[in-house]
């Protein structure tokens, strides 16, 4: 959750393909239409990333995995895709040694009973491109081990076409640079196990979409991002977008009816004039009257857009989210106020 140059030749390798899982959408020459619909339309089920603070952390104290029955709920809504935060820490407890294998258990249960109905998992290591407070491309977190991470996420999952790889949850307080050699160095590591199915990769600054040609943090998105590489030309970035005043996802309030199409606008032109793809991996609103119009408006937007749009997954919901502002998991087997809006862009 947010707080707060190339030559043609390299990025246009991703103007011909987008895959939701490992299968391959051709598009020709350039970015071409898509679907009215957004291939992925989904939820992040948040759980098994709490208390970060509490390393390994206690299962089903600290922390757990969303509940089939959850999966199901959202599955009948319309939805198809999950975004599945996890901490790095907790699958990992060792840099470049092995997965623990209660975590790892828990994770490929989850995968797989989700995608065996069909629906999409995207894989969000929750972590800010840090591991134990330390930024990734340190002395103390090197980038091969953040590729040590992901050879071994892509080996035990590659198998599964319903899996997206996301490749880190809003990076932060880095150089941009710093994080784009980091995010290739995750991408090189995935495609030379022979995995083939979607990457998405933030950028700086919370991968906010209404900040990606700012300069306040850096260089700016919209100019180092350009340097990324794919060598299996099947990627999409993933940006976040929240519609109270400081972008932060910490209001239930709303700026005004079509805050979410202002602030992302900038960024779908960047999108078509680079030719990349994107997916809005987080974004949310509260329950008055301005914001279902706002949730509605960025939606609209999103499939208007939709040769650069691939899809979204709404923050958050989860067994432990009680009486957050944002969450649509159901009460008492009643809906959220949130999910009547939603709903009208699952049809």
């Amino acid at each position: 959750m947010y707080q707060g140059g190339a030559t043609p030749s390299k990025y246009d390798v991703w103007l011909d393909d987008l895959a939701l899982g490992s299968a391959r959408i051709g598009c020709g020459d350039g970015v071409s239409p898509l679907p009215a619909t957004l291939r992925w339309r989904g939820v992040n089920l948040a759980s098994a990333e709490f208390a970060p603070e509490k390393l390994p952390g206690t299962y089903d104290t600290d922390f757990t995995y969303p509940t089939v029955a959850s999966v199901a709920y959202y599955k009948a809504k319309g939805m198809n895709t999950v975004r599945l935060p996890f901490l790095w820490e907790r699958l990992q407890p060792v840099l470049n040694q092995g997965f623990d294998g209660a975590e790892l258990g828990r994770l490929s249960n989850f995968v797989g009973q989700v995608t065996s109905t069909g629906m999409t998992v995207l894989l969000d290591p929750h972590n800010y491109a840090r591991y134990r407070g330390q930024l990734i491309g340190s002395a103390a977190v090197p980038n091969t081990a953040f590729a040590d991470l992901w050879t071994r996420l892509a080996n035990q999952f590659k198998a599964n076409d319903k899996v997206v790889f996301g490749l880190m949850n809003e990076p932060h307080t880095m150089p941009t640079e710093q994080w784009v050699a980091a995010a290739n160095a995750g991408i090189a590591a995935i495609r030379a196990t022979g995995a083939t199915q979607v990457i998405t990769v933030p950028g700086n600054a919370w991968t906010g979409a209404h900040s990606w040609n700012d300069s306040f943090y850096g260089t700016p998105n919209g100019t180092a991002m350009k340097n990324i590489v794919d060598p299996g030309r099947n990627m999409v970035f993933e940006v976040h977008q929240y519609l109270d005043a400081d972008s932060s996802g910490k209001s239930s309030s709303c700026t005004s009816a079509t805050i979410g199409s202002q602030r992302v606008a900038a960024f779908t032109a960047w999108l078509r004039a680079n030719g990349h793809r994107a997916l809005l991996g987080e974004f949310a609103g509260g329950t008055d009257t301005t914001c279902q119009q706002a949730i509605g408006d960025l939606l609209s937007h999103l499939e208007a857009n939709g040769d650069v749009w691939a899809g979204w997954t709404w923050w958050a919901a989860g067994p432990w989210w009680g009486n957050y502002m944002y969450s649509i998991e159901p009460a008492n087997s009643t809906d959220k106020p949130q999910m009547t809006v939603l709903q009208q862009h699952l049809k």
